[in-house]
């Protein structure tokens, strides 16, 4: 390859970050221009060193993942992103199929495999793993608000997007942990999703996240 591709890893973990780095560093034709450990810093490297590929962790301290995906894409479209991220993201993967992501990674992933991504993309190709292939239906489904939350659930929820655990919260709104567990239940019941991260993907793209 005659020209090097530029790549950006955003993570707020140093070591984690450092480690991704080090290991792009060792595929031929990457060249990481630097770590980003947030959003808005992500964008302003974007901006001074235009990379091709990010390595983008879901959960970051100003943003979720796809948040952050959806600025670069309006604003970068040709830009390649790999969500790359300890949390498990197949409830999320129609729409970040919808905002043409280039892939998605688990940080546990073997560096055989981040490799293979790499090289993928490098020919406008993409992977998946089995179990997620073989669960989707790549339905083109889009979110229905049709639902409703009332203030408590709001309150709770935009705790839960700030990252406060079920302890957190009982003890700021004077609840049992039991009673937040129960709302919670409710909650993703409402939203249609059976975990934390799936709730918090579907409340900040709600008419309720301000």
């Amino acid at each position: 390859m005659s020209e090097s591709l530029k790549a950006l890893v955003v993570d707020d973990h140093p070591l984690v970050a450092q480690a991704t780095k080090e290991l792009l560093d060792k595929i031929e034709g990457i060249e990481v221009v630097g770590i980003a450990g947030s959003g808005e810093q992500c964008m302003s490297y974007i901006a001074k060193h235009q990379p091709k590929l990010i390595f983008l962790d879901y959960s970051l301290p100003d943003q979720t993942g796809t948040q952050v995906a959806k600025q670069i894409k309006k604003n970068y479209p040709d830009i390649h992103i790999v969500i790359f991220t300890g949390f498990d993201m197949t409830e999320l993967l129609n729409n970040l199929i919808d905002l043409k992501v280039s892939g998605i990674l688990s940080k546990e992933s073997s560096v055989r495999t981040i490799n293979n991504m790499v090289n993928c993309i490098m020919d406008n190709h993409t992977m998946l793993p089995l179990d997620i292939f073989h669960q989707s239906q790549f339905n083109g489904e889009t979110a229905d608000e049709g639902y409703s939350l009332e203030k408590e659930e709001i309150r709770i929820m935009s705790m839960v997007v700030k990252g406060a655990t079920i302890e957190q919260i009982a003890d700021q709104i004077h609840m049992s942990r039991r009673t937040v567990d129960n709302y919670l239940k409710k909650i993703y019941s409402k939203l249609g999703v059976k975990s934390r991260i799936g709730a918090v993907e579907k409340f900040v793209q709600s008419r309720y996240y301000v």
